[in-house]
C-alpha cells in the first residue's frame, strides 16, 4: 500500500470526529446567540428559567471539545507526532485549546457566559478555515525533537484562549453600547465589573506570553544554538507582548476609558491571531523548523 494511500486511509478515520466537533461548536454558538436573544428583556428574577440554554451550550461545547480531542489522538496516532507542524494541524489543536479553556471558564464563571456570543463566533472563524484547508501530513522536523518545545506550544495556546476569554468581554462591552445589541447583554454586569474582569485575564494571558518566550528561546538554543534571531515570528510575537504590556499598564496607570481599553484588547487578540496563523506561515522569512 503506497504512502498517499494509507493517509487518505487514515484521514478518513479522523476527520469524521473533527467535523463533528466543529458542528458541536457551531450548534452550541446558535444557541447560545438564541439564548441571548430569548432573555433580552426579562427580569432578574426570572434569570434561572430563561437561561436554560447555558447548561446546554455547556454540554455542547463540552462534546465539542472531546470530539476534537479524539481527532487529534486518530491524528497523533497514525502520523507518530504532535499535532503543531503545518497549518492544518496549528488550527486544528487551537480549536481543541481554545474549546477547553473556554468551557472550563464558561462552567466556574456562570456571569461570563453570555460572551460566548462573541467568543464561539471568533473560534468559528478558525473552524471555517480548517475545513478550507487540505489534511496533509507532514514529517516532525529534527529540531522539534526537544522537550522545550512542548512548554512553548502549551503556554501559547493558554496564553491565546485567556485573550479570547478577554476578547469576548471586551466585545459584550462594545456591542452593548449600540442600538442592535443593547438589548442582549442586559442581564449581565455594569461595564465596569466586565472591565475589570477582562483585564484579569489579560493579566494572566500578559504572564503566559511572556513564559511562551522564554521557553522558546531555551527551545532556540537547544534547536539552532541560539536564544533569538529577530525572525519574523519571534519578532511579531515580542512585538505582540510589548502591545499587551503596553496595553496593561495604560489600563493601570492611566483612566483609560473602558471603551478604550476594550478595543485595546481585541486590538492584541486580533495580533495574536495573525502572529500565530500568519507570519510562521506566509511570510518570506518563516520560523526556522516550521514549515
Amino acid at each position: 500500500m503506497s504512502d498517499a494511500l494509507e493517509s487518505v486511509i487514515g484521514q478518513a478515520t479522523e476527520l469524521p470526529w473533527l467535523w463533528a466537533g466543529l458542528a458541536a461548536y457551531a450548534l452550541a454558538t446558535f444557541i447560545a446567540v438564541a439564548g441571548v436573544i430569548r432573555t433580552q428583556g426579562r427580569a432578574v428574577g426570572a434569570m434561572a428559567v430563561s437561561r436554560s440554554h447555558e447548561k446546554l451550550v455547556l454540554m455542547i461545547v463540552a462534546t465539542g471539545v472531546v470530539l476534537i480531542a479524539i481527532a487529534l489522538a486518530e491524528r497523533w496516532v497514525r502520523i507518530g507526532h504532535g499535532p503543531f507542524v503545518n497549518l492544518f494541524e496549528l488550527l486544528m489543536s487551537q480549536l481543541f485549546s481554545l474549546g477547553l479553556v473556554f468551557t472550563l471558564v464558561y462552567w466556574r464563571m456562570p456571569v461570563l457566559r453570555p460572551s460566548a456570543v462573541v467568543a464561539l463566533p471568533l473560534m468559528g472563524v478558525l473552524g471555517g478555515w480548517v475545513l478550507a484547508l487540505q489534511p496533509v501530513d507532514t514529517p516532525l522536523p529534527p529540531t522539534y525533537h526537544n522537550d522545550w518545545l512542548w512548554a512553548h506550544v502549551g503556554l501559547g495556546k493558554i496564553f491565546l484562549s485567556l485573550s479570547l476569554v478577554g476578547t469576548g468581554l471586551a466585545g459584550v462591552i462594545l456591542l452593548r453600547h449600540t442600538r442592535f445589541f443593547a438589548g442582549w447583554f442586559r442581564q449581565m454586569p455594569a461595564d465596569e465589573v466586565l472591565d475589570g474582569l477582562a483585564w484579569r485575564f489579560m493579566l494572566l494571558a500578559f504572564i503566559f506570553h511572556s513564559l511562551m518566550l522564554i521557553a522558546g528561546a531555551v527551545w532556540a538554543q537547544d534547536a539552532w544554538g541560539r536564544y533569538w534571531a529577530w525572525d519574523a515570528l519571534e519578532t511579531s510575537s515580542f512585538l505582540n507582548w510589548l502591545l499587551l504590556g503596553a496595553s496593561i499598564h495604560a489600563r493601570l496607570t492611566y483612566r483609560m476609558p473602558i471603551r478604550v481599553g476594550a478595543m485595546a484588547i481585541i486590538a492584541v487578540f486580533v495580533f495574536a491571531f495573525i502572529t500565530y496563523f500568519g507570519t510562521p506561515f506566509y511570510s518570506e522569512a518563516a520560523h526556522k523548523g516550521v514549515i
